[in-house]
């Protein structure tokens, strides 16, 4: 019998088996640890922030259909853009753009904390009190959220996957869910990436869905792919 992993490219395919033990482990460990406090990532000035947080918030995922519609994604797009980057330069590129995504997040949520506080940090973010020294409890609320509820997911990189295979592969036809015809990969990601920015921007209540870490991918995605002057394969239409 084949091994399911048998057609995969080498990156791909230990992506998908490092994001599933990290998934595993979250919730075979709870008892004794939680790893989102620790590899989650928090906001640079929070005081549960580290370093290493940059990289291994991509492989924490919130709950089994988030990390489902990511490794669906991962394997449905990824082999394509390994196969046509080359493995080594697929690597920095899936790890690069969940990097742009952090990045593009975090700057939104300076931007957001200096609109309530007229600073990027506060004195003392350990303490709850501090975040009562800046106006409305609604206020205090946004504060404490902003400094400690983590990011978590591989969300940023899988949307620098979908906008590079979007910029490789334009007129390859997809089938959507729901949508009954097919359709050319390049309107798929600019429909995708159209709903991040409008969800984005809206921010409606309830919602809990980084989109601009989704979006600090797609951007990063489409940078370096421009960067690195990679040309579209010929033998895919």
């Amino acid at each position: 019998m084949q091994s399911p992993f048998g057609n995969m490219p080498p990156v791909v395919k230990n992506l998908l088996i490092i994001n599933i033990i990290f998934f595993i482990a979250t919730y075979a460990l709870a008892q004794f640890v939680d790893l989102k406090l620790y590899l989650a990532a928090y906001y640079p000035f929070s005081p549960l922030f580290k370093p290493w947080q940059i990289i291994t918030y991509m492989f924490m995922h919130g709950g089994f259909t988030h990390i489902f519609f990511n490794m669906f994604a991962l394997v449905s797009f990824g082999p394509m853009l390994e196969y046509t980057l080359g493995s080594k330069k697929f690597f920095n590129y899936y790890f690069i753009t969940g990097i742009g995504g952090y990045v593009l997040y975090m700057a939104v949520q300076a931007i957001q904390i200096h609109a309530i506080a007229g600073a990027y940090t506060i004195p003392h973010p350990e303490l709850e009190a501090s975040y009562f020294n800046y106006g409305s409890q609604v206020s205090a609320q946004a504060l404490y959220s902003y400094f400690n509820f983590p990011m978590l997911g591989a969300s940023g990189a899988i949307f620098g996957i979908l906008v590079g295979f979007g910029m490789l592969f334009p007129n390859l036809e997809m089938m959507i869910m729901f949508i009954p015809i097919p359709i050319k990969a390049k309107y798929v990601v600019i429909g995708y990436v159209l709903i991040e920015l409008f969800s984005g921007v809206s921010r409606f209540a309830g919602d809990s869905v980084a989109h601009f870490a989704h979006l600090g991918g797609a951007l990063f995605g489409y940078l370096l792919i421009k960067w690195w002057h990679v040309k579209k394969p010929n033998n895919f239409y």
